[in-house]
């Protein structure tokens, strides 16, 4: 589809820019700034939210945010100062902890409804992907989401054909007939549904709090920089309850914060109604709090079996490791 297909190729042209100019601003964090690496995803519009209403600047936080559209980019600019952490789901990062120290200080949102399985008329069980050909981003959220769902069948990654390819040129191959099956996210699901090419077998609405996107930061950021993670989470709790009275707005606002194809107030808007922002209370339940573990534990232990059989790599990164949940209760 060549609407998916430019969209990639800007992808691909603005993520290269986007490393060249990190390059340049190699260097240790300072005091009073906090930079994040993360994809172009509706369920970071909060941060662009609470930094376009002032939110951070009125705790002394100057949010830096750069689109990098791979998550290996992003984690070794991370990894290697450039950044001091990332927006991501919890699984991705959890590949990475083991080699460097950074921890998860706040949920961002969880896809109910924004993740999808595209499939061609035929298909209508996931039993029924066995011996298909399946369009799906290899090491990524996408495969994750997939493995978890064939397991709910009985069946395995070995039960497909894997073409890998990155979720929006797998929608395009879908579009185009080239393949029958494709693990993909919006605006590519609302297209399929619009134009009836195809249908939506599943979607992440049915898998609520699997795929969790937090914010993670690097440790000496979170161990120098209290005050700069506390304006950080304050900031977003804020923008988040925006969202409830203003949602107009805040859509607007989003939209102008993220680009790219979600530029337009009106395909941001259709997007944020497949994801569940996460308030004060959501974050507490799900991160935990007071030194108790919250409900994330169950999506670590999942993502360590996952990605342990997945890469052939024994991933063992407890909830201590990767969570920081003393700064949710503020």
């Amino acid at each position: 589809m060549p609407l998916l297909e430019t969209v990639s190729k800007k992808l691909v042209k603005g993520t290269a820019a986007t490393i060249s100019a990190l390059a340049l601003t190699a260097g240790a964090a300072n005091a009073g700034t906090i930079s994040l690496g993360h994809t172009t995803w509706v369920g970071y519009g909060t941060l662009y939210l609470a930094k376009d209403l002032g939110y951070f600047e009125e705790k002394g936080l100057n949010l830096e945010l750069t689109t990098i559209e791979e998550s290996s980019m992003y984690m070794a600019a991370a990894a290697s100062g450039r950044l001091d952490g990332s927006a991501s789901t919890i699984d991705e990062i959890l590949k990475y902890r083991p080699k460097f120290c950074f921890k998860s200080v706040a949920v961002l949102d969880d896809s109910f409804g924004g993740d999808g399985i595209l499939v061609e008329d035929g298909i209508d069980s996931i039993a029924d992907l066995k011996g298909k050909t399946v369009a799906v981003n290899e090491g990524s959220v996408s495969q994750f989401w997939l493995s978890d769902l064939l397991k709910s069948e009985g069946m395995s990654m070995s039960d497909i054909t894997v073409q890998n390819m990155t979720a929006d040129d797998a929608a395009s191959a879908f579009i185009a007939g080239r393949v029958p099956v494709a693990v993909t996210w919006e605006p590519n699901l609302s297209y399929v549904r619009s134009h009836n090419v195809g249908k939506v077998l599943v979607d992440s609405s049915a898998t609520p709090g699997v795929i969790v996107d937090v914010v993670a930061l690097n440790c000496d950021v979170i161990k120098n920089q209290p005050e700069d993670v506390k304006a950080l989470v304050d900031g977003l709790y804020r923008a988040v309850e925006f969202t409830k009275t203003n949602p107009d707005e805040a859509n607007k606002i989003m939209a102008k914060g993220i680009g790219g194809y979600l530029s337009d107030p009106a395909e941001l808007a259709a997007a944020a109604s497949t994801v569940r922002f996460y308030d004060k209370e959501m974050n507490i339940e799900l991160l935990g709090a007071n030194g108790s573990e919250g409900k994330i534990s169950e999506v670590i232990d999942l993502a360590n079996k996952t990605w342990s059989e997945l890469q052939n790599v024994n991933y063992s990164v407890t909830y201590d490791e990767l969570v920081d949940n003393s700064f949710v209760t503020q």
